[in-house]
């Protein structure tokens, strides 16, 4: 038991209670990953599987340390897994990905996601695992025009790294899963009522602080992303789980909203909340724009970068009727009637909306933030 020893573990104070099915879930402290753990809580045996250190979990669940690119590090957890629950997992929630905003090439894409999961999946082959979970992206699809929705069996034309490992990542899980069941999860741009989407996150920014930047848009403004809310993605999460019986051995599922706002609306909506007027937005020609974005990221690392503007004209529009069909799921809520609640947390405490959602506070919010902390030093003394 030595190597055992040596593993990482935090335990759970349930973790006893052998008749519920065992969940393991990958990237257990990442947004998604402590969410999807306390829903699940109070029906199954949550095992969380996350990098090396301190992945502070949530109580919920025994976390066990692991390094998704070795093998060595995999093995030891799941024998740490094997020896506290069994040999029985009901079901797998892969969430662990490697994911870069700034759209730079990294080896990262191939060894975490890929060569991870294949590591995991060979690993996973010596348990009696009934279902394996992944989550993919809707960015691995051949962008629509508005009013043309994207179903499981349209074609698939990722344009950079990110989606590309999520496409390599399907298609490695359909050649190695062996006898266990695979849904491969294609979800939509998760956000929640404090927001936690970067493109949202950044498009409140630039409108909130007035920035010269948020009136122009290198794209075409009729055209959006399609989104989802945090609330709708776990409950789609437990559907799959409570369902694995009875789900097709193998099988992709769109979950996201089947309306997708226009970039335009958004900017409306967004300057009316804040500012109580139409956001007026102007398309830039695709050269000015890269020229711009460009010139912004040599003298700050600038959220819009280059990359960004050859993708500004993709839209993405999800049919959502497979989930609903196989999972009996439909998402509750819809972005611009979350917008509202997300500029309220806002403005009620701006600070904390922009650390929440890790962005560089302005100078205004610095002063105020460091006034503050003097009066509560003040205060204390």
């Amino acid at each position: 038991m030595d190597e055992l020893d040596n593993q990482s573990i935090t335990r759970s104070s349930g973790a006893g209670n052998t008749d519920k099915p065992v969940v393991l879930v990958t990237g257990s402290s990442g947004l998604i990953g402590t969410k999807i753990i306390k829903k699940l809580a109070r029906n199954y045996r949550i095992i969380g599987l996350d990098r090396v250190g301190n992945p502070y979990p949530p109580v919920e669940a025994e976390c066990v340390s692991f390094d998704i690119t070795s093998e060595d590090s995999i093995r030891m957890a799941m024998e740490r897994v094997r020896y506290g629950y069994g040999s029985k997992i009901a079901s797998v929630i892969h969430l662990a990905a490697y994911y870069d905003f700034s759209g730079k090439p990294s080896p990262m894409y191939e060894e975490v996601t890929v060569k991870g999961t294949e590591k995991f999946l060979h690993e996973l082959q010596n348990f009696e695992v009934e279902q394996f979970i992944f989550s993919s992206t809707n960015l691995i699809y051949k962008p629509t025009v508005p009013g043309q929705k994207i179903n499981e069996d349209c074609p698939i034309e990722p344009h950079w790294d990110y989606p590309e490992s999520k496409v390599d990542t399907e298609n490695l899980i359909r050649h190695n899963r062996g006898k266990i069941k695979a849904v491969l999860l294609r979800l939509a741009g998760v956000y929640d009522d404090y927001c936690h989407s970067l493109p949202i996150s950044h498009q409140i920014q630039r409108i909130y602080e007035k920035q010269f930047t948020s009136h122009f848009y290198s794209g075409d403004v009729t055209h959006g992303n399609v989104f989802l809310h945090m609330d709708d993605l776990l409950v789609a999460l437990e559907k799959t789980v409570k369902k694995r019986a009875s789900l097709p051995d193998e099988v992709a599922i769109n979950i996201g909203e089947p309306e997708t706002p226009s970039y335009e609306d958004l900017q409306m909506q967004i300057g009316l909340l804040l500012h109580g007027e139409e956001w007026e937005t102007y398309k830039v020609p695709e050269s000015l724009a890269k020229i711009g974005s460009w010139g912004m990221n040599l003298f700050k690392d600038s959220f819009i970068k280059p990359w960004m503007i050859d993708r500004a004209d993709d839209h993405y529009e999800f049919d959502v009727s497979r989930a609903k069909d196989l999972l009996g799921w439909a998402p509750e809520r819809r972005l611009p009637d979350t917008i509202p609640v997300m500029i309220g947390k806002l403005k009620k405490d701006p600070v904390k909306w922009y650390k929440e959602n890790r962005l560089e506070l302005p100078a205004s919010l610095e002063k105020q933030e460091k006034r503050k902390k003097t009066d509560q030093k003040e205060h204390a003394t």
